[in-house]
């Protein structure tokens, strides 16, 4: 009970309506009250649709880079926000879109930077938890005589390319939150999010797996961006959210890798959900795209001895759950590669 008066806490969720950060909030609302900050960039409303009649849930569209008062919003006056503060920030706010990458490249520089310096001061204007969400990508490029990294693993990289915006803004986004635990003492955290899939994941945006699910079901061509050597570790999605709220729950400060440390070829879970869906898709393959790259494969033994966790999901039940929520969200689609209708 936080404070020892309110009988839920106040959880503060950055970039809460997209991919990941939607299935965090479905998970924290049903025990506390949870305030979700999105602008859209990435997310999406209906994303969080199910959630907004809920009563101890309020969505604000803002920019987290404005997020500098939280006390102006009216709203959290339900939450009592004034006197019961906000006693834990999950930081997932940075846009992800490899097709659009070149379009968000300033908004990726403001909110790895920026952005992660407002949901750092409100922690320590209330004293809260903090969690930020990483990337793999703080290693650098896969190193292909050591594609296996742990927590100390990291490759020299230039801070002057075209993704240096995400790349070198999640590497200072990490030493941000560091240097703000250790300075004003902060309980601070950090995981490492490798390749991660599941149902909500937004279409036609450089995301194969949801792109494959969609154009299997309507017999379209499967576009591999990349070779046929082209691999990835897949972690299903509630094995991620699962790792986050046990760092939340625990003393550790990481960073922890999270991720599934089995690699598998693109063709092959290509070619499995072909197989699932019962179609007759073929396989094309295509120029990789810039944000996409042969990521390196996660060593997970810390999260496993720390957080006692380990994903538990097979790729064959987790494309299966993907599967079905296609099928049941099934959209309208021309095939220039545009969602026509929900």
């Amino acid at each position: 009970m936080p404070n020892g008066v309110f009988a839920k806490k106040n959880i503060l969720v950055l970039g809460g309506a997209g991919f990941l950060g939607s299935h965090l909030c479905d998970k924290l609302v049903a025990d506390n009250n949870v305030i979700c900050v999105d602008n859209f960039i990435s997310g999406k409303r209906e994303n969080i649709e199910n959630l907004m009649s809920q009563e101890n849930f309020i969505f604000i569209n803002d920019d987290v880079n404005n997020l500098i008062d939280l006390e102006k919003y009216k709203e959290l006056e339900r939450f009592k926000v004034k006197f019961q503060g906000i006693q834990e920030i999950y930081n997932l706010a940075c846009p992800t879109s490899p097709k659009n990458f070149s379009e968000t490249i300033v908004e990726s520089a403001k909110t790895n930077s920026l952005g992660t310096i407002r949901g750092l001061e409100l922690a320590i204007k209330y004293k809260a938890k903090f969690l930020h969400f990483s990337s793999s990508v703080v290693y650098g490029p896969r190193d292909e005589k050591k594609p296996i990294v742990a927590e100390e693993s990291y490759h020299a990289t230039s801070p002057l390319t075209p993704r240096a915006c995400y790349d070198e803004g999640k590497r200072f986004a990490e030493t941000l939150v560091y240097t703000y635990k250790q300075f004003y003492g902060l309980d601070a955290k950090i995981l490492r999010i490798f390749t991660t899939y599941g149902p909500r994941m937004p279409l036609f945006v450089g995301h194969m797996i949801p792109d494959f699910i969609v154009a299997a079901l309507d017999n379209q061509p499967l576009k591999i961006y990349g070779d046929t050597k082209f691999t990835m570790t897949l972690c299903y999605v509630s094995d991620a959210i699962d790792a986050a709220l046990k760092m939340m729950a625990s003393s550790e400060a990481g960073p922890f890798n999270v991720g599934a440390s089995q690699e598998y070829k693109v063709s092959d879970v290509a070619k499995m959900i072909i197989k699932m869906t019962g179609s007759k898709s073929e396989i094309q393959y295509s120029d990789p795209l810039l944000f996409m790259s042969r990521l390196s494969i996660p060593n997970i033994s810390l999260a496993k001895d720390k957080l006692e966790w380990f994903p538990v999901v097979t790729l064959d039940q987790g494309l299966a759950e993907t599967i079905e929520f296609a099928k049941a969200h099934k959209v309208l689609v021309d095939w220039n590669h545009t969602e026509i209708k929900g």
